[in-house]
């Protein structure tokens, strides 16, 4: 099976596992993947590194995949629509709540999504999303996907990984531009706590403003700046971008370090960097700052 996609120079027992040396062919991308469907049938999957000069192929056992129970996964997703949906009427009223509720279960679960379709598409099994409660002001941790099997190759890698804050930063988009359009100004009073405003919000900002007047200056003596108050979907979408940023920032467990190989040196190892860098420019914000020098204290390549 392995002759008839690599050139074997050599084949021996390693520490009981089937151990080749191999010649790379042109196609040897795709002929790896034949040969990760044709063992996974015998719930074998091949491992090719290179060693000491030679390229190395093993082929190892598959670890056993516990059955997923969906019940935890669905009924984790109420529990969040609940500490949402409060944490959207303490900013609103009813009507406020709900499209709160509704835009950040679409961003978490776009983002989620995303990897876990990537994952089918590369056949790694995958659970479903589980979304995690949380505390007002935002009332969930965010969610999460648990990865049951290995991806054949670090371009099943850099799909799985990249889809998911992609999907998230497309659906942030219109949900920002609709709730900036329901926002309202209001004047802020001299060294009053605000939000730090993402350069994005502020290109969106240009082409979209709040539909409503711009109120009478106080009568309160003091120093007022012209602001805007947040519509709970405009506040969801400032979510959503913070969210993506961070998942794009190679540290820890974020999709930047674990879905694209950090401290690696190939093209993909990079990319997290770059996307980070950039995509800080546009949330510019402390926490971004924070996670950004993080990720310039580690070494790349």
């Amino acid at each position: 099976m392995v002759e008839s996609e690599f050139g074997v120079e050599d084949g021996f027992m390693e520490y009981g596992i089937p151990t080749f040396y191999v010649r790379l062919r042109e196609d040897s991308k795709q002929a790896f993947l034949r040969l990760v469907k044709s063992l996974d049938a015998f719930e074998l999957a091949p491992l090719l590194r290179r060693k000491d000069e030679k390229v190395v192929l093993q082929i190892v056992r598959k670890p056993p995949v516990k059955p997923s129970r969906n019940i935890i996964n669905i009924g984790l997703f109420f529990a969040t629509l609940g500490t949402v949906f409060l944490s959207g009427y303490l900013q609103s009223d009813v009507v406020g709540a709900i499209m709160f509720t509704g835009a950040i279960i679409a961003i978490l679960g776009s983002h989620e999504m995303g990897h876990k379709l990537l994952a089918d598409k590369h056949t790694v099994d995958a659970t479903y999303p589980y979304f995690i409660p949380g505390l007002p002001p935002i009332g969930t941790f965010g969610a999460v996907i648990q990865q049951k099997s290995l991806p054949p190759n670090r371009d099943a890698l850099f799909d799985i990984g990249v889809t998911g804050p992609l999907m998230s930063f497309f659906v942030s988009i219109p949900i920002t531009i609709v709730g900036i359009v329901f926002s309202s100004y209001t004047w802020i009073a001299e060294g009053s706590p605000t939000l730090p405003v993402p350069i994005l919000f502020q290109l969106i900002g240009l082409v979209f403003q709040p539909l409503g007047a711009i109120p009478p200056l106080p009568t309160e003596p003091g120093n007022y700046s012209l602001g805007v108050t947040l519509h709970p979907l405009a506040f969801a979408g400032w979510v959503g971008m913070l969210v993506t940023m961070l998942n794009l920032v190679p540290v820890g467990m974020f999709d930047g370090c674990s879905k694209f190989g950090w401290g690696k040196s190939t093209p993909e190892s990079f990319i997290p960097w770059n996307y980070s860098f950039g995509y800080y420019l546009l949330s510019n914000g402390f926490v971004g700052a924070l996670f950004l020098f993080l990720s310039a204290s580690r070494p790349i390549g």
